[in-house]
């Protein structure tokens, strides 16, 4: 599952109005006016929140004449809730085959640091700008890698910001910082970037 989708549908619920609505809707079915009847707000609020619940496939909606009734999609919770859980898992293995792997550890990480260093000495000048954008997959994530590692954790970017920071190494910003997205170096959400855990980053 995309990370951008895993995020979104915990934000989503992430809202104690959301939950109710959820908990309400657990027992079938209901249109918006009932809904906001129910919670005690107004069917504009209720609209509001659905939209959000409807975008991160939380719920889905049915047309019975002139009438719109919502449903809770409770397949795709219970897929999205799981993909949470698949991606703990995957770090715990990872942990796992690098500690039984140690006696070698040393030498892959000199290996494999000697190699990112040559291909950063190939595709960047002396004074750090990138020739081109890598065409391999590989040799791209390690130059991608590189020049995300410049931006600080836990600071939201305007979509301005990370086109300025990008232009400073290659003129593409448009193509590189879409890169830093699919490839999950980044998150994007309404025009807001923030670097994902190092974990979540794409590797060969």
């Amino acid at each position: 599952m995309q990370l951008d989708k895993l995020v979104a549908f915990h934000k989503a619920l992430a809202d104690p109005t959301r939950i109710r609505i959820l908990a309400i809707l657990a027992n079938g079915p209901l249109h918006g006016q009932a809904l906001a009847g129910k919670m005690g707000v107004t069917p504009p609020t209720i609209t509001h929140h659905m939209a959000k619940l409807r975008e991160a496939g939380v719920v889905y909606e049915r047309r019975d004449k002139n009438t719109i009734y919502f449903y809770v999609h409770e397949l795709n919770m219970k897929r999205q809730s799981q993909a949470i859980l698949d991606v703990l898992e995957k770090a715990k293995n990872a942990q796992g085959d690098w500690m039984e792997e140690a006696p070698e550890v040393d030498q892959r990480r000199e290996s494999m640091a000697a190699e990112q260093l040559q291909v950063i000495r190939n595709f960047m000048t002396q004074d750090g700008k990138l020739k081109q954008i890598p065409v391999q997959r590989k040799k791209k994530l390690i130059v991608l890698e590189h020049l995300v590692r410049g931006l600080e954790r836990g600071r939201k970017y305007q979509e301005k910001e990370i086109n300025e920071y990008i232009k400073a190494f290659h003129e593409d910003f448009a193509t590189i910082r879409r890169e830093f997205v699919m490839n999950h170096y980044m998150y994007r959400e309404d025009g807001i970037y923030e670097l994902n855990p190092e974990e979540m980053w794409a590797k060969e």
